[in-house]
């Protein structure tokens, strides 16, 4: 079988994880990771800081740590790494029977290296970061899209000048950083900037962003713009239709190990679609996120409000997501189950001149899940998760999903925001049901071995809305980073 094939080439070409930038060597315990996030290190890679290892002794420990610390002159030193991903995604019914290619298995494989130059370890230094992307899809039907293969290009490519502390962005240090250039943005949960890392291409933005640490607090202030990918070797370009500028500051809470996020985004699209019009889009967001955790308990929601124009209509838009959750650690399994409940607005009157329809401008790429045919517009949505440790290098997750429609006059969106199903003169709110099942094998500390099985059953809307057919999806990753 195709599938087949496809995960035989996935799990023989090596690619999943690494220790923590400053744990000791060695395996950590199993632990489930979302679909979006990578199972060790950092996505984004330019937050990992290796100067624990300028002293030559420490850098025996595991046989990465020469590639974390190249020490150049005195004050001079380079840091290297690479992921290599090969996915597997096999698909049946796809968009309940109404993708243009419903039925499809494909194979992801992408490979993403990157230098770190850090000049001046004292109060001032300088830096740069270059991630170049090799991204390629086999057999996506009917073609491939900029999500799926990029060719060869530059992912990130930036340069630091810092006064302060050399880990300026934490909440620990006081500095101030000015970084110019192409990069991946990773804010909060991911909500409404993320880094798409699911997918094959990630997401980046070509702009300024100025990271600013005092007396406990982060402060970003942004003025980018998205990077459009092509499918062809060296055709990514900034975005001429949509810009994003703001602010987001993240400071301690009440009790240890909370936190608290504030924010302001001011989002434009000259050529925004919603509800059939095509116009001019100038969307504010303001946001706050309160999140941490304390014995076994943890939390993070989160509540934004929007508003702004869109072609001659004012905006009026918001969510409210809650994630609450519990440890077991003595229990057999140590499982953590978590609820998740977010309500996200749609239009509830079209034509009466204000958009209530939410924009979630760029958000994680995977957002409820593996399998994500529907996406965090005009939507209800509960989500029971827990996951559970097999062995210290295996783990597990059981999740179910329930989504419904906000408002019944607007319709349902994919993640990016594109309308997948017009509401017609459909009545129903319910959309369908989703059961997923996941297992990763932290083979050792660099490489990480999963799969996914997910089922979405159709609603009363999907069924008055056009095919309605249950979608199953099939997913194999090796993931190799260091």
């Amino acid at each position: 079988m195709r599938s087949l094939a496809l995960l035989a080439v996935c799990v023989a070409v090596p690619a999943a994880a690494q220790t923590e930038p400053q744990a000791e060597p060695g395996a950590a315990p199993a632990t489930a990771t979302e679909a979006w996030q990578a199972p060790t290190l950092t996505i984004t890679r330019y937050d990992e800081h290796w100067t624990q290892l300028a002293d030559p002794a420490q850098r025996d420990a595991h046989w990465t740590d020469p590639f974390k610390y190249i020490p150049l002159q005195s004050d001079a030193y380079l840091t290297t790494g690479i992921e290599l991903r090969a996915r597997s995604e096999n698909y049946r019914h796809n968009l309940w029977g109404s993708a243009p290619a419903p039925n499809d298995s494909y194979l992801w494989l992408r490979a993403m290296p990157y230098a770190d130059l850090h000049i001046g370890t004292g109060a001032i230094g300088v830096r740069g970061f270059v991630q170049p992307i090799v991204a390629y899809a086999v057999g996506v039907a009917p073609a491939a899209g900029p999500v799926d293969q990029t060719g060869v290009d530059l992912l990130q490519g930036f340069v630091d000048v810092r006064i302060g502390a050399a880990d300026t962005g934490s909440t620990t240090s006081a500095g101030a950083t000015l970084r110019v250039g192409r990069q991946m943005l990773s804010l909060g949960s991911e909500r409404l900037v993320g880094t798409r890392y699911g997918p094959n291409v990630p997401l980046a933005f070509d702009g300024v962003r100025a990271l600013l640490s005092l007396r406990g607090a982060a402060i970003t202030v942004l003025a980018v713009h998205p990077v459009q990918s092509g499918t062809r070797s060296f055709d990514n370009t900034r975005s001429r239709t949509r810009s994003l500028r703001g602010a987001y500051m993240t400071v301690p809470a009440i009790g240890a190990g909370s936190g608290l996020d504030l924010y302001y985004l001011d989002y434009r699209n000259t050529a925004a679609t919603f509800g059939g019009l095509t116009g001019r889009e100038v969307r504010r967001s303001v946001g706050a996120r309160v999140f941490g955790h304390a014995a076994n308990w943890h939390w993070n929601v989160e509540g934004i409000v929007q508003f702004g124009r869109f072609a001659g209509q004012r905006i009026g838009a918001w969510t409210l997501g809650t994630e609450i959750g519990r440890a077991f650690p003595k229990a057999p399994l140590a499982p953590d189950a978590v609820l998740r409940i977010n309500v996200v607005s749609g239009d509830t009157r079209p034509g009466d001149g204000r958009l209530g329809t939410f924009n979630a401008l760029f958000p994680k790429g995977k957002y409820f899940g593996e399998l994500s045919p529907v996406g965090p517009t005009n939507i209800i949505n509960v989500n029971p998760r827990v996951a559970m440790a097999l062995s210290p290098k295996v783990s597990a997750s059981l999740a179910g999903m329930a989504y419904w429609r906000y408002a019944r006059s607007d319709g349902v969106y994919d993640i990016p925001g594109n309308l997948i199903r017009a509401p017609g003169t459909a009545t129903a709110r319910f959309i369908g049901k989703e059961a997923e099942a996941t297992l990763a094998w932290q083979t050792m500390p660099e490489l990480e071995l999963s799969t996914s099985f997910s089922v979405f059953a159709p609603g009363g809307f999907i069924r008055q809305t056009g095919p309605a057919k249950t979608i199953t999806m099939l997913g194999f990753e090796s993931n190799f980073r260091f």
